[in-house]
């Protein structure tokens, strides 16, 4: 059967909410690795990846159950659900792409004066002190503090920052493209006809 066909299309849709329930399981995965084994400290950040992870698996399931069972109803909704997340999806990740120098530093100490708990764990991994200056009459967990060798912490970050936004806008682009592959297919999909179904019936 070609590709247009019903098969293909139910194929492809199946393959498409598949690769999804894998990334959100794998998102779960690492988020919950990160925090059994102190890698991550801060809640918010685990439980954000978690609750991410969680959203992709229900819509992804919705899908798939959907393209199986060629449910008018869940393909509906899941096609709303998938347009709208590859908005943002995709408005996001062009913003990471964007962004330059001023705006990466301001959104870094904004993220940085967020939780102390993010603070700790930055200054532990990179063993600096301060964002943007040591100040050696506060107290920091990084082992160069104790023998006054510490340099801020913003300086090793904007190292990586342009590197990890362009990894992460390249990722979201990505992702972003196949979302609206997926919501393409599903709406060509839900007006194929089953041609194993009654010829008479709608759809």
């Amino acid at each position: 059967m070609v590709c247009g066909g019903f098969t293909c299309s139910k194929n492809s849709l199946c393959a498409l909410n598949i690769l999804y329930i894998m990334v959100s399981l794998l998102m779960i995965g690492i988020a919950a690795w990160g925090k059994w084994f102190g890698l991550v400290s801060s809640f918010q950040v685990v439980g954000g990846v978690i609750g991410v992870g969680i959203f992709l698996f229900l819509v992804a399931v919705v899908g798939l159950i959907g393209a199986l069972k060629h449910h008018q109803v869940l393909l509906f909704f899941y096609m709303i659900i998938l347009f709208m997340v590859f908005v943002v999806q995709f408005s996001v990740s062009s913003a990471c792409l964007a962004l330059n120098k001023e705006q990466q530093n301001h959104l870094l100490e904004v993220g940085w004066n967020t939780s102390d708990t993010t603070q700790r764990d930055v200054e532990n991994s990179l063993d600096c002190c301060g964002f943007a200056s040591v100040n050696y009459n506060e107290t920091c967990s990084a082992p160069c503090f104790y023998n006054s060798s510490c340099v801020s912490c913003v300086s090793k970050i904007q190292v990586h920052t342009e590197e990890v936004l362009r990894f992460v806008g390249g990722i979201g682009l990505f992702f972003s493209f196949s979302e609206i592959l997926g919501v393409w297919l599903t709406y060509r999909y839900r007006n194929q006809k089953d041609p194993r179904a009654n010829p008479s019936a709608f759809l």
